[in-house]
């Protein structure tokens, strides 16, 4: 179950810019650098994610539909800072395997379980 909507503005406006001093370089966490799908802005999302082979997993906690997931879809892609590198990535997908959750350290594991977090977007490393 996605984490509401009120909280997802809260984080919005308090959270997010003061997790994104850091997201960009610590271990678990990317900022995904997108575009708006009408206004053409430049989004800086914070998230959880995790290096898989080939690309990156980052966990839905707000839901497939959020409009940093809808904006990546349209543009098949975006721009990730992980651990102080910019990354081009690609493919995006929707994955929801039980076991997907598993590739995140315990800690993250057990938040994401109390969030009943059930989908992950897989994104393909892209060559540079």
């Amino acid at each position: 179950m996605p984490i509401p909507t009120i909280v997802a503005r809260i984080n919005r406006r308090i959270t997010n810019p003061v997790v994104r001093r850091f997201a960009g370089r610590t271990r678990g966490f990317a900022i995904v650098e997108h575009r708006g799908r009408t206004s053409g802005r430049l989004y800086r999302t914070p998230v959880n994610v995790v290096s898989v082979p080939d690309g990156f997993l980052i966990a839905l906690t707000y839901g497939s539909t959020s409009d940093w997931v809808r904006n990546v879809f349209s543009a098949s892609g975006a721009t990730l800072e992980y651990r102080g590198e910019r990354v081009a990535v690609g493919n995006p997908r929707i994955v929801e395997e039980e076991g997907s959750h598993s590739a995140f350290p315990a800690p993250v594991r057990a938040v994401l379980k109390v969030l009943d977090v059930r989908k992950y977007l897989e994104l393909d490393r892209l060559p540079d």
